[in-house]
């Protein structure tokens, strides 16, 4: 990240406002009609109890009625096939009165 000599407090710190920032954003109220959502996963390599495992990132994009696309939630689990999967769906107001549509390829939600 282009710093050098960072202390372990530091380093602390920093993601404790990360993860201020990332609750906030996920924890926001969704307004407007967004009436197709897509709700897929990407797998990365995360450290878990000193092992290298791969997880699950689900997110969900919807458009709304003008077009405009934009990051709803995301969720992290341990496949996207999941019951994390079926979490994240009901925790993303997925089956919420303004979703018309919602595509997926896994997720059994």
């Amino acid at each position: 990240m282009g710093m050098s000599g960072i202390s372990k407090s530091q380093v602390s710190r920093l993601c404790g406002e990360i993860d201020e920032r990332v609750h906030a954003f996920l924890d926001r109220p969704i307004e407007g009609d967004w009436p197709y959502l897509w709700i897929d996963a990407t797998y990365v390599k995360v450290r878990e109890a000193g092992r290298i495992v791969s997880v699950a990132v689900i997110i969900a994009i919807a458009v709304n009625t003008d077009g405009v696309r934009e990051v709803l939630g995301m969720s992290v689990g341990p496949s996207e096939a999941s019951r994390s999967g079926r979490t994240f769906c009901a925790r993303s107001r997925a089956g919420a009165a303004w979703v018309k549509l919602v595509i997926s390829d896994a997720t059994k939600a």
